[in-house]
């Protein structure tokens, strides 16, 4: 199950919290959805709950808070707008890159394929899914580690009648067997026809907690829809006929020449339209919201059926006109006046006027017991907007006591005062008070409220909530394979680079008075770096770079991760890449060299090894800058700046430093070391020792090494940052 308690997102200014104090649970086996207009703050309290925004508060998932659970996508499967994935990814490809993030076995790929009905389309590139296609594989990667609770952030948004229904269908199976659902919706007849319970929000706060059972009956009415010229007509001749027949109709003329009649059918609509010989377009049976604060109303004195349509929904506009007949079996019309004068005047001013009646908020909290229980204070006289006013809405009726199914017999009716003594009591807490018949008397102190604070204290604040990094991929090295084998931007940037430092050694070759080295690299002396280590650093900035531009792997769990186990993985991942690109420049800068000017210039210098070397260090150090500056700046154009960066900045500095004045020098470091360390040298290890110390003597090497050293440095700096928080 899920458990929130005090929700509160971070205020920006002057501005209040987009989610303020929210407190709910969602049991196992159930459905529960998060009903609100756009903007209430639904998504926000999703974020909260999984900890993607900061803000306060706790929240718990089977007891345990999410950044304490082994692996999350085995607990939590979440779906929050589009599926996060690089549009050139196929989406076979894209749910076999999260099985490795997720430490599943490949084959979970295609079987959550079949389950969501994504087979046929397991090679379709993720950019060119439509909305109900991205609606499925999103609940694929929900689905894909087996989690026990779901959290879908408008999962059937753009989906057609038949795809919500088998979206409603799924998310029915998964709860039947046991799992958790918790998902959003903005509409509240989706919400009825789906949930088990649905929690209510308005304006960032929960305003009811309700079955689904009771949430229909108190705020979905059926209404008959009309569409006519001659609206305004109708509708006077409908309220005229139902003051005469004595029964309740409720006329609302939205804009233009829709009608909405409440308590009536279509039978009837249709007959009085045809009597008076009124044109009418449309007619249709349909199912009216009474808003978020829909509560059921108590009316002093004799019942009267007044049912109003307030507070709507988005979706619903706003009524200009509302004639309204209410008349019951055994008051007259010309009798109603004086006998609601008779019980509240008040009352009476108000019916006349045609608008709900006004009561006044209780001097004292309401008292307990079954006497407020009964089925007196039931039925649709008491579903009114009349309990939805300003006058209702002070410090003394607010919060969730005073919604769902509380004031319609189900439960008995207390009042939940805001004050700091019941602050901080969950939304939904059941009272230990007992019932009885007598009067209400003090109930003694229960055990879940908090100690007695003096007058004025403000209430003790929930925890914080930060943002967490995700957690490391399971097998981060098949992650990193498949996440940089699944697109064809590597394989482009390697042929690009292949193609232009072949046409730049053959311009080279022709030119001629250039180093025989440096014409098998392709490296101008204009350039401060061949197109073998520019490809190479562009490729390691993109295996940081596509994280945070498309971030699959954090896309529910905070920001991407930035710990050892993916760094070395990427590190591996990228240096086998820039010497496989290294061998295969010099390969074809060679062959084009002999195929178009002879062996001359295509030969081998004598000095290769260390000239290998030098080349090797180079393109891989290369490639190690870029993965880490990405992975500091989160982005792939600092990455390759960082990579320029080195022999246009560094190099001068390394440069300068070692052309100065020199007393000594390193020679023979070899041999002291293996003095040092006592031990030989296997397979003549002292050239590659000395090639080494060579290779990091010279100044592209040095600032190289430097550059290195500092990135890793930034990086172990900015992933230890990130754990203290």
């Amino acid at each position: 199950m899920i458990q929130a308690y005090g929700l509160t997102s971070d205020s920006r200014k002057a501005l209040p919290p987009a989610v303020d104090d929210v407190s709910f649970e969602a049991h196992a086996g159930r459905v529960t959805v998060l009903l609100g207009a756009p903007g209430a703050g639904k998504t926000t309290v999703l974020r909260l709950l999984l900890g993607l925004q900061q803000g306060r508060g706790l929240a718990c998932f089977r007891g345990r808070p999410l950044h304490r659970v082994a692996h999350p996508s085995r607990e939590v499967g979440v779906l929050l707008g589009d599926v996060p994935g690089h549009p050139a990814r196929t989406v076979r490809g894209h749910l076999r890159m999260l099985c490795a993030a997720a430490g599943v076995a490949v084959r979970r790929a295609d079987e959550v394929l079949e389950v969501v009905g994504l087979v046929g389309l397991r090679d379709e590139r993720l950019g060119g899914l439509s909305r109900g296609m991205d609606r499925r594989l999103g609940l694929a990667c929900a689905l894909l580690a087996d989690p026990h609770t779901l959290v879908l952030d408008e999962p059937a948004d753009g989906l057609s009648g038949r795809e919500s229904r088998w979206l409603h269908g799924m998310l029915r199976a998964h709860a039947e067997q046991g799992g958790t659902v918790l998902t959003t919706t903005a509409d509240p007849k989706e919400a009825a026809r789906v949930a088990d319970r649905v929690l209510a929000l308005e304006q960032g706060r929960l305003v009811a907690d309700q079955e689904a059972a009771d949430f229909a009956r108190t705020r979905l009415r059926p209404r008959v829809a009309v569409r006519s010229p001659h609206a305004v007509r109708l509708a006077a001749q409908l309220t005229r006929e139902a003051r005469a027949a004595q029964r309740s109709v409720e006329v609302v003329q939205e804009d233009g020449n829709r009608l909405s009649v409440y308590g009536s059918s279509c039978a009837d609509v249709g007959e009085t339209a045809f009597r008076h010989g009124i044109l009418v377009h449309q007619l249709a049976d349909e199912t009216g919201d009474m808003g978020p604060r829909a509560e059921p109303r108590a009316v002093m004195g004799k019942a009267v059926e007044n049912e109003a349509v307030e507070n709507g929904a988005p979706g619903d506009r706003a009524p200009r006109n509302t004639a309204v007949a209410d008349v019951t079996a055994k008051i007259a019309p010309e009798d109603a006046g004086e006998a609601s004068t008779e019980s509240d005047p008040a009352t009476a001013r108000s019916l006349s006027a045609g608008s709900p009646p006004a009561v006044a908020p209780p001097e004292h909290p309401a008292p307990t017991g079954p006497a407020l229980t009964g089925p007196a204070l039931t039925g649709p006289a008491l579903t009114g907007p009349a309990l939805t006013g300003p006058a209702l809405t002070g410090p003394a009726l607010t919060g969730p006591a005073l919604t769902g199914p509380a004031l319609t017999g189900s439960a008995p009716m207390r009042p939940n005062p805001t004050g700091p003594d019941l602050a901080d009591r969950p939304v939904g807490a059941d009272d230990p008070r007992p019932e009885s018949d007598a009067e209400p008397t003090a109930a003694p102190p229960s055990p879940r409220l908090p100690a007695a604070r003096a007058p004025g204290d403000l209430p003790a604040l929930p925890p914080p909530l930060s943002v967490r990094s995700a957690p490391t991929p399971l097998r981060p090295l098949r992650y990193e394979i498949r996440r940089a084998t699944g697109i064809s931007t590597g394989f482009l940037t390697g042929a690009a680079v292949l193609l232009v430092s072949a046409v730049t050694a053959l311009v080279l070759g022709g030119a001629g008075h250039t180093a025989q080295a440096r014409l098998l690299a392709a490296w101008p002396v204009q350039l401060p770096l061949p197109p073998a280590a520019l490809g190479a650093g562009l490729l390691g900035a993109l295996a940081f770079g596509d994280e945070f531009r498309h971030p699959a792997l954090a896309a529910d769990r905070g920001t991407v991760p930035r710990r050892l186990g993916v760094l070395t993985a990427k590190l591996l991942v990228a240096a086998v890449t820039a010497v496989a690109l290294a061998f295969l420049t010099v390969g074809c800068d060679a062959e084009a060299l002999y195929l178009v000017y002879g062996q001359e210039l295509a030969r081998v210098p004598a000095d290769w090894m260390s000239l290998g070397a030098s080349w090797l260090g180079l393109v891989v150090g290369c490639a190690w800058a870029g993965v880490l500056a990405a992975g500091v700046f989160r982005s792939t154009t600092a990455g390759l700046a960082a990579v320029l960066a080195v022999p246009v900045v560094v190099v001068p500095v390394v440069q300068k430093a070692v052309e100065s004045a020199s007393v000594r020098t390193a020679a023979g470091l070899s041999m002291r070391l293996r003095e040092t360390l006592l031990v030989q040298w296997p397979f003549g290890g002292e050239r590659y020792v000395d090639a080494a110390a060579r290779v990091l003597g010279q100044p592209v090497g040095g600032a190289m090494a430097l550059s290195l050293a500092a990135l890793l440095c930034a990086y172990l700096l900015t992933t230890l940052r990130g754990r203290v928080r």
